[in-house]
Parts: structure tokens; C-alpha cells; sequence
């Protein structure tokens, strides 16, 4: 296949029509990719041209539209056209060292003929050459593109559609994922490692705009590889220039997606092997008996450095009525996604999705039972809630909940409701953080809140501020949790209730008459305390009921 895939001037001026041409300016252009012949005999062209076009011309607007040949050719190159073939002799005479300069300084192409040319023989032989090519183009990317479909069904079928590329481009070949990496040539490893770790940063950080990257004066052409709504790696092919190169990128973007094909292939029989998982994730925390036999078919390492977490997703928007055989695949999409984000950030995750939750029993190795693992289970939230953002993840907004570290996968049922309570309070904007150690008394007011006790604990202490608010649709009961809040702190406590401090001593004291004087002492304090955060518990959105 020939490597040069666009058409440049170079190529053009290799053809009979061009013979007795003479390139007088911006010769460091002349393998600038051309995509089109145009003539031009108007100053006023701005709208004809759309970059890329080899202009031909005999100048008439020198004289028709009184503009010089510097202007005119500064107005082309802000168009972003290949270059420029000026016939001499009837209009223009000569070009001027002032034109030269421009020219050389934009690496822009001025070719004179010196003697009449017919420019329909130019533009019908380039045309021809353009339409030639552009059909040679679209068969050899036909034959690639049946080449890489068969080879991805092959063993080995990552490497030979490299090696495929290789072949046919002439140049480094470069395949980086998270889980591994491949090259064509193979020894590529050896010799440019550092430059390849520094390019899979960059492609890791988002840091490139452009389907191109520079490195060290090194460019790579880049095509994501992508598949079920996840980004699986990246093609890089070594290049030469920073030019766009259609063809090129359709080569890669085709072998792109039959490693794409491989990759999902792969993923999905994985996957649905792991389907067992599913039962096994399901009885645990349900607290039922699993036997040895069962537990091996978690992704779970025994050791006694081992250690885990449940984490709970909510998915605001997952619709109910999906039909079986669409959840099913959904349900797959989901697991994959999941599954790749934790190993991604060094966890074991062992995973249930079901419509209303996601139950993922993240285990992890640690030297000691410390909670230092928090930054990534941080990094694992925003990373899926990036996906949420920007990719298709059946919904536009994830809860999350973290139960507290555990190390016996025998105690899943209470670092399950761990785990509901934490979402359940974070949901319903009780606490900011998605971990079960942060959330406070709701720990003891959710695992509680359904005794009987709670209930005269609610009458006892507050009820006659409830009925009174009632009445008088005063704000008794928000006065009282708010002044608790501040420690009794009045001027704090009348600013953050965005009131007067003498309608905040009004409030205090109808507080005082109904619960009595003494509320603010430490026992009373505590149940008053205790009796808001049970009734606001009761007022939130259970979506996951705690058991």
C-alpha cells in the first residue's frame, strides 16, 4: 500500500501538464496535502474555497479589483489553501520580492507558468488523478477492512492487526491500555519505552485536543478504541506530520473497531461466565450459607492482608419496564463498566447488578486496617460519575454508599446495611460524604428509628413544638435544630436563619414555655438532638428500605 496518502504538490508537479512550471516561493510547503484544483480571477473569493485547493489564476484581479498579489495571496493563506499557480504574461508580469517573503514565511507554494497554459487540461488531469486515487483509496480500505474483520476472529488477533498495519503503513504501531499494551514491531518496548509511558499519560490525563500528539518532535496519530460505551485503549501509529490525513485515520479507525470487537468479545464471555457471581454476591448479603465451593468464584484473594468494602449505586433513571432480553444486555454494559473502573484503581470487585441497586463488594490488599484507602474509592465514585456525565449509563445521576472496612466476607449482610444507610442518608443530603464512619448519629438513627421507643422519644420531646408549628405555621422545630447546631450561638444561629436576633429571643423563648427552660442541658439537649435526626430520617426518600 503506498504510504503517501494524500495528494501533494509534489505529486502535481511531477505531471506532464506541469512540465515547464517553476516553483519560485514557499518550496517548504510543497509536500502540503492538496485536495483540489480551483480558478480564481476575482479579489472577492473568500466563500469559493474551503482550504486545501491548488489555486490556478492569470492574475485579472490585478487590474479588476486593484489588489495586489501580496494581499491576494495573504487572503489565500488565511483560507488555508495548498498553494498557488499564476500564469504570467497577461496580467502579471512578475512577483515581487515582498510576495516571495510572504510565501516562504507561510511555507506557501507559488508556482509560475512563464508562457499560456490551457488550466482545463490542469484541472481535468488533476481531477482525474484526485478521483483515481480517491477510488484506489476506498478499495484498499474495503480490502483492510474485511482483512482486520477476519483477523480479529483469529487467535492472537490484537497483535496481527498491528502486524496488518505495520505492513501496510510503514510505521511504529502502538496499542496502550490499562490492562496491557501491545507493538509492531515488538522490540519497539525496548527502544522507546519512556517515550511510550509519556504518551499513555497523556492520553490517560485528556491532555490533547486533536486527534494528533507531539512528544520529543515525535508525532502520533491517535483513534481511541471504544466499545459498550467504554474507552478500551488507544491506536497510536508513529507519523510524520501533524497534517490531517483522512485516509489514514480511516485505516485506524477501522482496525480501531475490529480490536474493538475483540476486546468486547472478550469482556462479554467474561462477563457472562461470571454470571455466577451474581448468586454468590446475592446469599452473602443475605446472610445465607456459602461454602467454600461457591466463595471461589469471587474475584476475592484470601489473605490475611485482605480487606473490603460494600459499596452501594443508586441509578436515578434506570427505567423499571426494561424488557428481559434489553436488561440483560444493560446488566452486562454495567457490570463491565463497574468491574473495569475498580481493577482499574488496584480492587477485587465482586458485582450484583440488579434494576433498583448495584452491589459491588470491593475488596482490596492493605498492610494494615486503615481506612487509606479511601482516596481511591473517591477516585472509583468520580470516575463513574464522569461515565454517568459523558457516556450512556442509563441514567444522568449515581448515589453512592461505602460501608465500613470489613475483613470477613461472612460479615457482608451488616456492611450491606452499612452501606444502605450511608447512600440512603448522603441521597437524601443528610451528610456530604458517601461513607458509613462519617455519617454520625444517623448510623444509630436509621438502625433504630422503626422501635417503638423512637416514637415516644419523638412525642415526649417535641411534639408540642410540632403541633404548634402546625397551627401557626411557625418554625419552631427548624429554630430549635438549627440553634442545637451553633451550640446555642444566637448571632450564628439568627444568620443562618436569616432572621432578626429579637425574633430569633421570641422563637427561643415560645420554645422554652412549651419543652421547658432547661432544654439546652446536656441529657435534654441529647434527645432533642436525637428526636430531630429521627424525624428527619423518617421524612427521606427510602428507595433502599433499612432492614
Amino acid at each position: 500500500m503506498e504510504t503517501a496518502f494524500n495528494l501533494t504538490i509534489n505529486d502535481v508537479l511531477k505531471r506532464e501538464c506541469f512540465a515547464k512550471a517553476k516553483v519560485i516561493a514557499g518550496e517548504k510547503g510543497l509536500n502540503k496535502p492538496m485536495k483540489w484544483t480551483h480558478i480564481i480571477e476575482t479579489g472577492d473569493f473568500e466563500h469559493l474555497i474551503n482550504g486545501g485547493e491548488l489555486i490556478l489564476t492569470t492574475g485579472i484581479w490585478t487590474e479588476e479589483d486593484k489588489l495586489e498579489a501580496s494581499k491576494f495571496i495573504e487572503k489565500l493563506i488565511d483560507r488555508q489553501a495548498a498553494g498557488i499557480c499564476i500564469e504570467l504574461g497577461t496580467h502579471i508580469h512578475s512577483i515581487s520580492s515582498e510576495t516571495k517573503n510572504l510565501a516562504d514565511e507561510h511555507n506557501f507554494p507559488v508556482i509560475v507558468f512563464e508562457e499560456t497554459v490551457k488550466f482545463v487540461e490542469i484541472t481535468q488531469d488533476i481531477h482525474t488523478l484526485i478521483i483515481n486515487k480517491h477510488h484506489h483509496q476506498l478499495s484498499q480500505l474495503s480490502k483492510l477492512s474485511d482483512t482486520f474483520y477476519h483477523l480479529s476472529l483469529a487467535p492472537n488477533g490484537i497483535t496481527k492487526i498491528l502486524q496488518e498495519l505495520n505492513k501496510n503503513l510503514r510505521k511504529n504501531i502502538f496499542l496502550l491500555t490499562d490492562d496491557n499494551s501491545y507493538y509492531y514491531p515488538p522490540e519497539l518496548i525496548l527502544r522507546k519505552k519512556s517515550l511510550v509511558e509519556t504518551l499513555f499519560n497523556k492520553l490517560k490525563k485528556n491532555t490533547f485536543t486533536e486527534n494528533v500528539i507531539a512528544i520529543d518532535e515525535k508525532v502520533f496519530a491517535i483513534q481511541s478504541v471504544k466499545g459498550l460505551g467504554q474507552t478500551w485503549g488507544y491506536l497510536c501509529v508513529q507519523t510524520d506530520t501533524t497534517q490531517s490525513d483522512n485516509f489514514l485515520y480511516s485505516v485506524m479507525d477501522r482496525a480501531a473497531l475490529s480490536i474493538a470487537q475483540i476486546f468486547v468479545r472478550n469482556k462479554t464471555i467474561e462477563e457472562r461466565k461470571q454470571h455466577a457471581e451474581d448468586e454468590v454476591v446475592q446469599k452473602l448479603i443475605d446472610g445465607k450459607h456459602v461454602n467454600s465451593n461457591e466463595l471461589k468464584k469471587l474475584f476475592y484473594p484470601s489473605g490475611k492482608n485482605m480487606y473490603f468494602r460494600i459499596m452501594l449505586i443508586h441509578n436515578s433513571r434506570m427505567e423499571k419496564n426494561i424488557d428481559v432480553q434489553e436488561w440483560e444486555e444493560i446488566r452486562l454494559q454495567l457490570a463491565l463498566i463497574i468491574r473495569t473502573t475498580f481493577k482499574q484503581f488496584g480492587f477485587f470487585p465482586s458485582i450484583l447488578v440488579k434494576k433498583d441497586e448495584i452491589v459491588i463488594i470491593a475488596a482490596y490488599i492493605s498492610d494494615e486496617k486503615k481506612e487509606e484507602e479511601r482516596e481511591q474509592f473517591h477516585q472509583v465514585i468520580n470516575h463513574i460519575q464522569s461515565k454517568v456525565k459523558h457516556e450512556n449509563f442509563y441514567g444522568q445521576y449515581c448515589h453512592f454508599g461505602l460501608s465500613k472496612v470489613h475483613q470477613d466476607l461472612y460479615d457482608s449482610t451488616d456492611a450491606y446495611q452499612q452501606a444502605k444507610i450511608a447512600l440512603t442518608v448522603q441521597k437524601n443530603k443528610l451528610s456530604k460524604s458517601q461513607f458509613y464512619e462519617d455519617i454520625g448519629v444517623y448510623r444509630l438513627v436509621f438502625s433504630l428509628q422503626e422501635i417503638p421507643e423512637m416514637e415516644n422519644l419523638i412525642n415526649d420531646y417535641l411534639q408540642p413544638l410540632i403541633e404548634y408549628d402546625r397551627k401557626t405555621n411557625s418554625e419552631l422545630i427548624r429554630t430549635l435544630e438549627v440553634y442545637l447546631e451553633c451550640n446555642g450561638q444566637k448571632k450564628e444561629t439568627s444568620e443562618k436563619l436569616f432572621i432578626v436576633r429579637q425574633t430569633l429571643y421570641h422563637r427561643l423563648n415560645k420554645i422554652g414555655e412549651l419543652i421547658g427552660e432547661d432544654f439546652m442541658e446536656s441529657e435534654k439537649r441529647l434527645a432533642l438532638e436525637l428526636g430531630l435526626k429521627i424525624r428527619k430520617a423518617r421524612q427521606v426518600d427510602l428507595d433502599f428500605p433499612i432492614s
